[in-house]
């Protein structure tokens, strides 16, 4: 028996947010990423006991900050978390305090521009992942204030970009040695600082709905996890060829409604319901104009 599909994003209840949604979370100092998500999913999963019979019995964070580290967290509750990928896809910013070992030289802003471009870097011993010598792209390095042994600066980034050892290198540039202060992270694509919420606020925003049954600052807290893909190339299909994707079936070009110009072979697409629900990520191998043939192959079933 197949599942129903999901109803438009903006339709709906705050039982069926909660457990396909994403919340812009402001981290805070002291925990660990990995523990921020925990308390969201154990939260939601109290209200979804005690106000729908509905569960989720997962959360997931895009992309590590140290527990020291605050700023833009996005947090993927119950089937959203399989949209963690995406977050790979897309650049991140940062604004960082660089404390210099000495005066900051005349010369910092032209030294800290060099580092602009395509950098080598080598993952610290502490890091989850190999240690082995890595090309990421620093697309923009920014002085925004200066005082006598520090700089502030914005960072625009690739994903998997460690910040702290760029601080190291700039300091090993400016010839003064330097190391990361106060680290902020104001946007993880497609998600920045502008509507960021607080963990009190998530907390609140269930005690409405659930006390006081006013859904309203959920809506206005979590978002559909629609949301993720927001700069993924979409393939809009027909309901019926959603259907045969939730049996595992890959897209075929008589189930291709409308596809993005943007969207080439072997790149990452997002595949909607003419509503605009979520369906599946996949890998674009066909036209999808044919008439025939495999136009996506599936990577994560979403219905």
């Amino acid at each position: 028996m197949t599942a129903p599909l999901r109803g438009p994003p903006d339709e709906r209840s705050p039982a069926e947010l909660l457990t396909f949604g994403v919340v812009n979370l402001d981290k805070p100092p002291g925990p660990s990423s990995h523990q921020v998500s925990g308390w969201l999913r154990d939260a939601v999963a109290g209200a979804l006991a005690d106000a729908a019979d509905a569960s989720i019995d997962q959360a997931a964070h895009a992309g590590t900050l140290d527990p020291k580290v605050t700023g833009c967290l996005p947090v993927m509750l119950g089937d959203a978390t399989r949209l963690a990928q995406v977050f790979l896809e897309g650049p991140k910013e940062y604004v960082a305090v660089l404390e210099c070992h000495g005066r900051v030289p005349e010369d910092a802003g032209s030294v800290v521009a060099a580092f602009e471009g395509p950098i080598y870097q080598k993952p610290p011993r502490k890091s989850a992942v190999s240690r082995r010598l890595r090309v990421r792209e620093v697309y923009d390095l920014e002085v925004l204030e200066r005082e006598q042994r520090r700089l502030l600066l914005r960072i625009r980034c690739e994903s998997g970009t460690y910040v702290r050892k760029l601080c190291h290198d700039l300091g090993l540039a400016l010839g003064t040695g330097a190391h990361m202060g106060d680290l902020r992270r104001t946007a993880t694509t497609p998600f920045d600082d502008t509507d960021l919420c607080s963990a009190t606020e998530f907390l609140d925003a269930l005690a409405f709905w659930l006390e006081d049954d006013d859904p309203d600052p959920l809506y206005e807290v979590v978002d559909p996890a629609e949301r993720i893909l927001e700069g993924i190339p979409r393939v809009v299909i027909a309901e019926s060829a959603a259907r045969e994707v939730a049996n595992g079936a890959p897209i075929y070009a008589p189930g291709v409604l409308e596809a993005d110009d943007a969207a080439g072979e072997e790149d990452l697409v997002a595949c909607v319901t003419p509503d605009e629900a979520a369906v599946c990520l996949g890998t674009m191998v066909g036209d999808p104009s044919a008439d025939s043939g495999v136009v996506v192959d599936l990577e994560r079933v979403l219905v």
